[in-house]
């Protein structure tokens, strides 16, 4: 009956995949909030309503966003709205638009797109010696045509909350 429970447990170790690249979006604002979820969202660097982050989907930070999914929508971002979001909301230290030459400066790649690449691949991580004079924030417009639904409400009940999975690529075009 041990020998079960060891074996069930090795399966599960084994079925563990590589975190994927989120990007998550901070939609409601904090009056009335448990000092908890605020010290989640500052945690991961939520400070602002349209404040939005890329994350690495490891156990933690998963945990983390499930705790706060009331106040914030998340998802897998694709290598084009990555590109796009460096691009547009990118910036380095200063206050500086992020551009192919601070990226060529700052880094060992050419280009903003051949950096999204690698950084969408996982071959590169956000806050590492490559990134470190990149602002990991990026800050927001709200979205043309407002939020879709309801801001209280979860995305599978119409609204916009928690996690919304590719509809995040679109939201993410909204607001750029």
């Amino acid at each position: 009956m041990v020998m079960a429970n060891m074996s069930k447990k090795k399966l599960k170790l084994e079925q563990i995949e590589e975190p994927k690249l989120y990007f998550a979006i901070r939609i409601r604002g904090s009056p009335g909030m448990s000092k908890k979820l605020d010290d989640t969202l500052k945690m991961l660097r939520m400070h602002k309503v349209n404040h939005g982050v890329l994350l690495w989907g490891t156990k933690s930070v998963v945990g983390m966003l499930k705790k706060v999914k009331d106040f914030i929508a998340f998802g897998e971002i694709d290598e084009k709205t990555l590109v796009r979001l460096l691009r547009v909301r990118g910036r380095v230290e200063g206050n500086k638009h992020l551009m192919d030459d601070y990226v060529k400066h700052l880094t060992d790649y050419k280009t903003i797109k051949e950096f999204a690449k690698d950084l969408h691949n996982g071959k590169i991580k956000y806050n590492t010696d490559h990134l470190y004079k990149v602002k990991p924030v990026f800050r927001l417009h709200p979205p043309i045509k407002g939020h879709r639904g309801s801001i209280k409400k979860a995305f599978n009940e119409g609204g916009t909350l928690g996690y919304v999975g590719n509809y995040i690529n679109e939201l993410i075009y909204r607001m750029v």
